[in-house]
């Protein structure tokens, strides 16, 4: 289990535990259909408040591989869905929180280096014996884990929109980032 790599699910352990949690575990029926086709890129957009970063720990929680975690969701609506166990724990994930990187950082530049090092970091520690080509760029070392381990993985990415609040007028950082986007 990693920082962002396979962040295993305590997180959503914590939010099921609270007084307060609705169950949008339906969710995970839709991104189940679209894996692996072509519209398999999602953007979930709400205000402020409405749960997404709970969600993004959700489909982390399911998705991950480094844990069981059917017993969080037995009693859950998805568990009822025909295609629940197919994709139960099935794949690598990466879950990135943009803000969290931004608060770290005073630029975009550096933003998007720092957060290729710490997850290039965390796949060489679960990844001993690959060949990377270039560990400075995160979409290549992404797929030089694909290409020898034939292992996919889901990227989460929440507050993705933080740089166009932060940035709002700078059209160059926002173009970086967004190529950064596209790359993976």
């Amino acid at each position: 289990m990693g920082i962002y790599l396979n962040p295993g699910n305590t997180e959503f352990q914590r939010a099921l535990n609270s007084e307060i949690y609705v169950d949008k575990s339906l969710l995970i029926e839709y991104t189940n259909r679209i894996i692996n086709t072509n519209m398999q890129n999602i953007c979930v957009s709400r205000p402020r408040r409405f749960g997404k970063s709970t969600d993004a720990r959700m489909i982390a929680a399911y998705y991950d591989q480094s844990y069981d975690s059917s017993k969080l969701f037995k009693e859950l609506k998805i568990a009822k869905s025909k295609g629940y166990q197919k994709h139960l724990n099935k794949y690598n994930v990466i879950l990135l929180n943009m803000q969290s990187f931004l608060s770290k950082t005073n630029n975009i530049e550096k933003m998007l280096e720092l957060l290729t090092r710490l997850l290039v970091r965390e796949i060489k520690m679960e990844y001993l014996k690959l060949d990377l080509f270039d560990e400075t760029n995160l979409s290549l070392t992404l797929d030089d884990v694909y290409i020898q381990t034939k292992q996919s993985f889901i990227i989460i990415i929440d507050e993705w929109d933080c740089i166009f609040r932060e940035y709002q007028g700078d059209k160059k950082a926002q173009e970086k980032y967004l190529d950064f986007l596209r790359n993976l």
